[in-house]
């Protein structure tokens, strides 16, 4: 059985809520985040200290988009679709693009002891998140969902970068469709049972 460790609101939500989408059975470890901190066992586990951590047979996984595209292949577009290119580009835009900026938000503004946090930076990287969703909303102007008109992983990876701007107070600057995708993604089944699990981010 696969086994996911978790921690509420972080990119491992990504992991779960793949998970739940496609009905796979699964283990999961609750972990109050950051892990490294709060559960200093989970080094025996994973040596980063890092969430989401995915574990399938021999499989070790700790990338969030990654994940999504591992236990997302058997239904993911195949390879001599049109789409597949963009839905790959899509899947890995939501990290790499959307969520780094917000990553150092999180930090310089919520998680660093009071001394230590910097404004500057926390508000020169909100800037940055909201100026890289412009490939975000101009899709959005063509259709409900990023790919192939129908919901992916794709959805999942930049989905879950939506909802987390939304957590740390920067979904206010969302365009019309985007907010109306976001609110789309939050009402699926399997996106509310993946987030009812753990503990709210304590920023």
């Amino acid at each position: 059985m696969i086994e996911l460790w978790h921690c509420k609101d972080s990119r491992s939500l990504r992991a779960l809520w793949a998970l739940e989408e496609l009905g796979l059975p699964y283990r999961l470890h609750l972990l109050r985040f950051p892990p490294r901190l709060h559960d200093p066992e989970f080094l025996g586990v994973n040596p980063l200290g890092t969430v989401p951590y995915l574990v399938d047979g021999a499989v070790r996984m700790t990338e969030s988009c990654a994940i999504v595209h591992y236990l997302c292949e058997g239904t993911a577009l195949g390879p001599d679709a049109a789409e597949r290119a963009d839905w790959l580009n899509w899947m890995y835009h939501g990290d790499a693009t959307l969520t780094f900026p917000q990553t150092l938000v999180l930090r310089y503004a919520r998680l660093e002891p009071p001394e230590r946090r910097q404004p500057q930076v926390a508000e020169d990287y909100a800037h940055w998140f909201h100026a890289r969703l412009k490939l975000v909303n101009a899709r959005l102007e063509q259709g409900d969902w990023l790919v192939g008109g129908r919901f992916t992983g794709a959805d999942i990876c930049v989905g879950y970068a939506l909802y987390l701007a939304q957590v740390l107070g920067l979904a206010e600057g969302f365009k019309p469709r985007t907010r109306a995708y976001l609110d789309r993604l939050m009402a699926r089944p399997a996106f509310q049972r993946a987030n009812a699990h753990g503990h709210a981010l304590e920023v």
